[in-house]
């Protein structure tokens, strides 16, 4: 049997995992959840295409399940460093293309990385910094970094700033404007120079420091 277009094998059904592979599920994507304990397979299996209790430190059990047929997998094992590890090297042993891993700790991270993880991510340090983006600026709707220093942000237009031109704020040399949102509505700002209305939401991309700088000033 060929490749599935779209696919993606979750290992880990914990509270991440589990969140993640739902959603992917739900986008339309082919994905297999992994977990070895039987209930929390058995709380996923009507929203996923497939499930299968093993062990993923057993590259046995995860070419039997198929797998290598993945496009792309995620490790999100939690609380168990070693299964995690071996999880993500099993699935490069097997063929998978892409691998995602979940760290919990800096050297955690730094393992990941080294056994040729492709991206490794830290749900609680990301969200953090997320949380604090928003706390420290309320105009701050919604924030991503993209790493290299760079985040896009959602910033919210003031109710003293309306009936102002947008070409009025000054963004600055390190903040590039992507567009903007009326209510559910997106404009391009390459084609007019609109008047800003209260609870406009801009789409802003550049450096933290500059992207801050500018939202204190509005």
């Amino acid at each position: 049997m060929g490749k599935v277009s779209r696919s993606f094998v979750v290992i880990g059904l914990g509270a991440f995992g589990s969140v993640v592979a739902a959603e992917l599920a739900r986008f339309g994507n082919q994905v297999l959840g992994i977990d070895k304990d039987p209930r929390r397979v058995a709380t996923l299996a009507e929203q996923l295409p497939a499930c299968a209790i093993l062990d993923a430190t057993d590259e046995g059990a995860l070419r039997e399940a198929g797998v290598d047929r993945y496009d792309v997998g995620l490790v999100s094992i939690g609380n168990d460093l070693e299964s995690n590890v071996i999880a993500a090297m099993n699935l490069r042993l097997v063929g998978v293309g892409t691998i995602w891993a979940k760290a919990d700790s800096r050297t955690h991270h730094r393992i990941l990385s080294k056994i040729g993880a492709d991206r490794v991510i830290m749900p609680g340090l990301e969200m953090g910094r997320h949380t604090a983006q928003m706390l420290n600026n309320p105009a701050v709707q919604d924030y991503v970094s993209l790493g290299n220093g760079f985040s896009v942000v959602n910033l919210m237009i003031p109710a003293r700033l309306s009936g102002r031109r947008l070409s009025e704020l000054k963004a600055g040399p390190g903040v590039q404007m992507l567009g903007m949102m009326r209510g559910t509505e997106y404009r391009s700002l390459h084609e007019d120079d609109p008047v800003l209305q209260t609870n406009d939401r801009l789409l802003l991309l550049g450096k933290r420091v500059d992207l801050t700088g500018f939202g204190d000033r509005l």
